[in-house]
């Protein structure tokens, strides 16, 4: 899970994939902006078939974060 949501990341900014963990901050170690989070989710959506509200992507700071939404999800 954790290296295909890399991937997708990947699409938007450089990512060194040995440096990112469940640990990792979307905004301060990623720097994504908030229009980078509204386009990773949406290619979030699309790659695990699932769906993040607005509300539920504010509260995501963390790699972490979105994995477990998306395992919840997935279930």
């Amino acid at each position: 899970m954790l290296e295909r949501l890399i991937a997708v990341v990947g699409e938007y900014v450089p990512v060194d994939r040995c440096e990112v963990d469940y640990d990792t901050s979307l905004r301060m170690d990623l720097g994504l902006n908030s229009l980078d989070l509204v386009n990773l989710a949406v290619s979030v959506e699309n790659e695990f078939g699932i769906e993040i509200s607005d509300r539920k992507l504010a509260m995501m700071k963390t790699v972490g974060d979105l994995i477990r939404h998306i395992e919840s999800t997935q279930k």
